[in-house]
């Protein structure tokens, strides 16, 4: 059985290329995994129907929330608190009484 604390990263993204936000990605899944946590991917690249969608970017974040609903924790990136989505996030760990970890 896997006991491992359940973690999400929350990033900034608009105006990054996918190699800049798989870069920043890499370093947190890397201290996140050494201090025990599993990180659950939320860089969703899956072929979505997103014909009947007015707003891509709040399509994407229902299904960051929806994989928070599986976490214990929520690793905020630098930069979280002038994103729009990461803002939301961050709410939603808070009142949901999730563990917040800041990248420092």
């Amino acid at each position: 059985m896997n006991n491992k604390k359940k973690v999400m990263i929350c990033q900034p993204m608009r105006g990054l290329t996918d190699d800049e936000i798989l870069g920043k990605r890499q370093f947190a899944i890397e201290l996140l995994t050494a201090k025990g946590y599993e990180v659950i991917d939320t860089f969703f690249k899956d072929n979505f129907d997103l014909s009947n969608v007015k707003d891509p970017a709040i399509f994407y974040l229902s299904k960051s929330i929806e994989a928070m609903s599986t976490c214990d924790a929520a690793y905020f990136c630098e930069g979280w608190e002038y994103a729009r989505g990461c803002l939301i996030e961050h709410e939603i760990a808070e009142q949901y009484g999730l563990e917040i970890i800041y990248e420092v």
